[in-house]
């Protein structure tokens, strides 16, 4: 399960989230914004002096550019440059890229960055804080390499202009012809295509419900707005082609049930009013989105070309699928972790599978959630087959055990891992964000089973055996599977449909209103 922290912690940790803005005339001004889950305090000058000093001395090779980093903070709003909540931006990212691909340019503290970009470090050694200015520094050696024949710089201004939906414009056109070895980037492309294509269409317009307010259409149910879906369908490929009829018929009921399943709707055969919003999406926003995600098939590619086997989660879509030797094995749906404890993006290594495991319950949950429930009710523990263990609270391996009956464990810093769950029916529901960050997998048996096939000693016998145990067993991996969280809004099925996911975490969000270029669509 994800590791909670104390508010206190939490603060102290935060980004010194101060603005050079105006400073009121009280010591602290709080305010949440949206973009950041960190609170964003507003400090006297004394205090931005006490850390940017406290920064500048501990990292001294920077010491001299200081002035210049600094400038970085006076006008912003937000605490951090080059993070989203808790992850480096697309923007950070392009920056690591950039400098890295700039001749003779002498990085101080390269390990230290190197880090915050590497999947198999762990990036909790350094505070946000320490992460970000170390990206304000790289910045404005970036800027003084890359504008050598200036004399003075306005690192202000020009951070404007690279924190723009530009700067990935121009990486993604530069880096155009380069070989993505994903081939999800290529069915993206292709549906890119057709979706340019149909802006250019005077037939795709928006679907007017006939009635206000809107009412389910259900099979047989007759309405111009039944029309429009139709012809909206076929323009999709969900029809092969259009009657024009605003019969809500069999030939019509396919297509929906088409369109649901590979949006990932609850399959039935209701027309809803999300689903006719949902239809009425701007095509300029789709084609933004499947740029988008084709710029993060980049970032996975060449690690998914080098697994012969892997498992891949995808957190929009609230699916997993493992693939071996180029083939699907097994794909099963997943619920991930709510808005508030969001399942992290990251990529790992499966280590162990652990049969009949203990639940050592987080002391977050401990205390937010089970304290008054032990206090109310001495037999508690004993019926919800939990016991004291040193202090901490665990729960007994067995069918009602809440990490079900085998989980999967790949070491990272946030603590999360997947695991089977006795509660089958939350798989029912249309958006599955109900955990505290791990994934819960419906078919963690079969995948366990599957991943096991090269294991002899491991038969069906002895898999089920061991999760109907009453005491943990763990089994190593001789080979260690790669594990990638991906977050994908757009994807393509293996029959070449495209999938369009709710945003879950907001990560699409696009603060410019601008998009990603057309570059990534062509020249491939």
């Amino acid at each position: 399960m994800r590791t909670f922290y104390s508010f206190t912690v939490i603060l102290g940790l935060s980004f010194f989230v101060f603005s050079f803005n105006k400073i009121e005339k009280s010591n602290f001004t709080y305010k949440n914004t949206k973009a950041s889950n960190h609170l964003t305090v507003y400090n006297n000058q004394n205090d931005v002096n006490e850390i940017s000093n406290d920064f500048f001395k501990r990292y001294s090779d920077l010491k001299k550019y200081k002035s210049d980093v600094m400038s970085l903070y006076k006008n912003r709003t937000l605490g951090t440059i080059w993070f989203d909540e808790d992850e480096i931006s697309e923007f950070g990212s392009v920056l690591y890229e950039k400098a890295k691909k700039t001749n003779d340019l002498v990085i101080p503290y390269q390990k230290e960055i190197d880090q915050l970009f590497s999947s198999s470090s762990d990036k909790s050694i350094l505070s946000q804080t320490d992460a970000d200015m170390l990206l304000s520094s790289l910045y404005v050696l970036y800027t003084k390499k890359s504008n050598a024949d200036k004399k003075k710089l306005a690192y202000d201004a020009m951070l404007k202009d690279f924190l723009n939906y530009s700067t990935i414009e121009e990486t993604a056109t530069v880096d155009a012809n380069a070989k993505v070895e994903y081939d999800q980037y290529y069915k993206l492309q292709d549906v890119l295509k057709k979706y340019k294509r149909l802006e250019k269409s005077s037939k795709y317009k928006p679907i007017v419900p006939e009635e206000f307010p809107y009412k389910d259409l259900r099979p047989d149910a007759v309405s111009s707005t039944i029309a429009q879906v139709r012809t909206r369908l076929y323009l999709l490929g969900d029809l092969k082609s259009d009657s024009k009829s605003n019969v809500y018929d069999r030939e019509l009921m396919d297509a929906v049930m088409k369109y649901k399943v590979r949006n990932g709707f609850k399959p039935n055969y209701i027309l809803a009013e999300e689903h006719i919003n949902e239809m009425n999406i701007p095509l300029e926003d789709k084609v933004a989105t499947l740029k988008l995600n084709m710029e993060r098939c980049r970032e996975i590619s060449a690690l998914i070309a080098a697994s012969d086997e892997y498992v891949l989660v995808n957190v929009p879509s609230y699916e997993l699928i493992y693939v071996k030797n180029g083939k699907v094995q097994l794909t099963s749906p997943v619920f991930v972790g709510a808005p508030l404890t969001k399942t992290t993006i990251f990529n790992g290594e499966i280590d162990r599978i652990v049969f009949s495991p203990y639940w050592t319950v987080p002391q977050s949950i401990v205390q937010n959630e089970l304290r008054s429930k032990i206090a109310a009710d001495p037999n508690y523990l004993a019926e919800k087959n939990m016991e004291m263990v040193n202090g901490q609270v665990r729960q007994k391996p067995g069918p009602d055990n809440s990490l079900g009956l085998v989980k999967f464990m790949f070491p990272n810093s946030d603590d999360i891992y997947m695991h089977d769950t006795p509660s089958k029916t939350l798989f029912d529901f249309e958006k599955r964000t109900f955990s505290h960050g791990c994934i819960n997998v419906k078919m963690a048996k079969e995948l366990a089973v599957a991943m096991l096939k090269d294991y002899p000693e491991w038969t069906q016998a002895k898999i089920d055996k061991a999760m109907a145990g009453k005491v943990e067993n763990s089994f190593k991996l001789s080979k260690k599977v790669p594990i990638f969280i991906t977050y994908f809004t757009s994807l393509v099925n293996d029959k070449g449909e495209i999938g369009f996911f709710q945003d879950v975490y907001e990560k699409d969000a696009n603060p410019n209103g601008e998009t990603l270029p057309d570059a990534v669509i062509v020249n491939q």
